[in-house]
């Protein structure tokens, strides 16, 4: 498959399946979308936000659908096994919505939640939030051009002033037999004083390629979690943007966990569009063999008495690669600014390797900003004690390995998340379960 000759066509064999085809509107945008993907070709380590990542070995890589899988029926079982938040469902199969696996339930009046292939076949208002929201195909790099021209499915939020989602939504996304490619669009649209919860989950791959595009708009006053579990296949390739924009005094919160797949790429992107706006990015990630993922974040401070919060912490063992840019932008109109931003990555093995670059860039003069990133093995000395004190060299490493990330897992304010995320990350660590009856 395999080169961009190659997707152009693909776009024009699927475009009159596609949702929303005979939409003008979603027509002209799918059209222009693969135009500019056709323009720009998978990025290449020649681009700055991709020097560490390049896909050009996209053109050569054959793509196919897992070979076998389990169902996703006993898979999305497993996975609502270990949540008791009493948390709505909406489940993904190969790039489609699965209305036999999902639970919904009951809504508060003002809340729409659903499919986008489903709200695009409506006439109302649910249809005019999601053509406001889809976004264009200048909204990033290329491989979400793609995701715009490709798109076939993605979850649709929508909250009305003042609503309220008392439970988690989780957003399920399983590869699992039939597609060698998905892509997929996720809109979280909440109006003034509106609340919720969202938690994306990736699960199966084979040699698959995903590109999935979170677009989240805040209203004023409202106040976003987002959470985004990613434990693909180690031969799966997920490329991914979150995209916020915050009206005033809205609080957006994006947990990015990232556990899996071959290469996973994370763009994650907050605007201040309004005074007095707040967001937290948090971010954990462990990556092993020769695995790489990449995280590369912007918060655009635009407007004054802004707060962020950037914390992110790597695990980097046996020859794998993981690489944090962050990047801060204090306008000159964004005055009383307070900004914090810091990476830490802990090598685990001899052969792996990290790359941190935090970045502020202050046209303001009336701020509060501080950044900084580090990059180090496990402390000797910390080991020493554990092991004076009868603990064993195994267990002795993987105690300090999970202290060292707890400090991120302990910013999920929903406690079925956080011992859920703790399960996945002691399920990676070698020695994990019994790692888990000493914590």
């Amino acid at each position: 498959m395999s080169t961009v000759d190659t997707w152009v066509a693909r776009h024009r064999e699927r475009a009159a399946s596609l949702p929303g085809a005979a939409l003008p509107w979603l027509a002209k945008r799918r059209s222009d979308a693969i135009a500019r993907f056709a323009e720009l070709a998978w990025p290449t380590n020649r681009l700055e936000a991709w020097r560490h990542t390049s896909l050009t070995f996209l053109e050569q890589h054959a793509l196919s659908a897992p070979e076998s899988a389990a169902h996703p029926a006993a898979t999305l079982a497993a996975l609502r096994g270990g949540f008791d938040d009493g948390g709505r469902w909406l489940v993904f199969v190969d790039g489609r919505f699965e209305p036999t696996l999902s639970v919904i339930g009951s809504l508060p009046g003002g809340v729409t939640v659903g499919a986008l292939s489903e709200v695009l076949k409506r006439k109302d208002k649910a249809a005019e939030v999601a053509e406001a929201a889809l976004g264009y195909a200048d909204d990033g790099d290329s491989p979400y051009a793609l995701n715009l021209a490709l798109c076939t499915d993605g979850a649709f939020v929508h909250l009305a002033r003042g609503t309220t989602i008392a439970e988690p939504l989780h957003l399920v996304f399983i590869s699992a037999t039939g597609a060698a490619d998905t892509h997929l669009r996720n809109l979280i649209v909440t109006e003034a004083n509106a609340e919720a919860s969202i938690v994306e989950h990736h699960l199966g791959g084979g040699a698959t390629l995903g590109t999935v595009v979170t677009r989240v708009q805040a209203g004023p006053d409202a106040r976003i979690t987002h959470l985004k579990l990613q434990q693909q296949d180690s031969a799966a390739i997920h490329l991914a943007q979150i995209k916020a924009e915050q009206a005033r005094g809205s609080y957006f919160a994006s947990h990015s966990l990232s556990f899996g797949a071959r290469l996973a790429r994370n763009d994650i992107h907050t605007r201040f569009d309004g005074e007095g706006c707040e967001t937290l990015l948090n971010g954990l990630y462990h990556v092993d063999g020769r695995r790489h993922v990449d995280h590369h974040t912007l918060i655009e401070h635009a407007r004054p008495q802004g707060i962020s919060r950037e914390y992110y912490r790597g695990l980097v063992d046996g020859s794998a690669r993981g690489v944090f840019a962050g990047r801060i932008i204090v306008a000159e109109d964004a005055q009383r600014t307070d900004a914090i931003q810091r990476c830490d990555n802990l090598l685990l093995s001899r052969m792996a390797e990290a790359d941190a670059r935090p970045e502020l860039e202050i046209y303001a003069d009336d701020v509060k900003c501080a950044h900084g990133a580090t990059v180090g093995q496990i402390d000797e000395d910390a080991l020493f004690y554990l092991r004076a004190r009868g603990i064993d060299e195994t267990h002795a490493r993987q105690l300090l390995t999970y202290a060292f990330a707890a400090e991120v897992l302990e910013r999920i304010a929903l406690t079925s998340l956080r011992d859920n995320a703790r399960v996945a990350l002691l399920a990676r660590l070698p020695g994990g379960a019994l790692l888990e009856d000493i914590l």
